[in-house]
């Protein structure tokens, strides 16, 4: 059955009902079996099971749950252009200066969006979000790194690229037989993001100058916001989708400088929603100038 499976594979876990499709990053020989350690196709998990619990998925599952992860990013994004419109028009009724506001209405402007810097330790996803990012027309950074590398460089990108929005993911998960989820050593990757805010906070310690997203699916949502982000995953310990990040840095980035968000405005940006991304009010980062150039 261990000959079967492959680095690469996409499988389900039969003891799950096959809940959440899988890639096979690793099969190590264990006294009790085979192991394989897994990473969600499209939820930000790490996981493991023993080879007999895995079920190898056909071309046409794996399809199907494709359509379904375009079909998810694709709503998102419709829903995202339309609030964009709708944010527009409300934009220059903020001003407190009437005389500014009107002659904002007849002067051609420009936007100047937040910038992101993201590190991701899947490749695959880091991919994925900067295709996203650049639909939505944000300048961001992006870098594959492992979770447990994160504390090490990510000082020295901020340096290079001085972003207004960082945020640090990958995959996480409560480690099995493990029932406390207050100690943060039963999550796999829960204290690399921890370590790598508190160096990032260390660096720039207003949360408004710079805004921090982390954690992966299941993390330890309350330590990750005592270490200084400004939102984090997962308040219930549940599944973050692959793009929440992105959504959230989207909301972040073209919401103004004059407006102090609701943490409920921020999440329903994403496809998870509450119970998988939590935060606190958080200023947004969008900057309007006058004129826009002819060249």
């Amino acid at each position: 059955m261990g000959n079967y499976f492959e680095v690469g594979d996409i499988v389900g876990r039969k003891s799950h009902n096959n809940d959440i499709l899988f890639k096979i990053s690793e099969i190590i020989n264990e006294k009790q079996g085979e192991k394989a350690i897994l990473r969600g196709v499209d939820v930000r998990l790490f996981a493991d099971s023993y080879i007999d619990d895995l079920e190898k998925k056909s071309p046409s599952q794996i399809s199907k749950c494709r359509q379904e992860f375009i079909k998810k990013n694709s709503d998102c994004l419709r829903r995202i252009f339309e609030r964009r419109v709708e944010d527009k028009t409300k934009l220059f009724l903020r001003g407190a200066n009437i005389k500014n506001v009107l002659r904002a209405d007849k002067i051609d402007h420009f936007e100047v969006p937040g910038t992101v810097l993201h590190l991701d330790g899947d490749k695959e996803y880091m991919e994925l979000c900067k295709t996203t990012y650049a639909q939505l027309n944000i300048k961001a950074y992006g870098y594959e790194v492992s979770e447990e590398n994160q504390v090490e460089v990510v000082e020295k990108y901020l340096k290079k690229h001085n972003p207004n929005i960082l945020i640090l993911t990958g995959h996480d998960g409560l480690i099995k037989k493990n029932t406390d989820i207050k100690d943060v050593k039963n999550y796999r990757n829960s204290n690399f993001f921890i370590e790598a805010v508190r160096k990032a906070r260390a660096y720039e310690p207003g949360r408004d100058d710079l805004i921090i997203f982390a954690g992966a699916c299941q993390s330890h949502y309350e330590a990750l916001l005592e270490a200084g982000a400004n939102f984090a995953s997962s308040p219930q310990r549940v599944l973050i989708h692959a793009f929440d990040p992105v959504f959230i840095a989207e909301k972040l980035a073209y919401s103004s400088i004059y407006e102090k968000l609701n943490v409920e405005d921020v999440i329903n940006n994403t496809i998870t929603g509450m119970d998988a991304v939590g935060g606190i009010e958080t200023r947004g980062c969008l900057r309007l100038g006058y004129p826009k150039s002819s060249y």
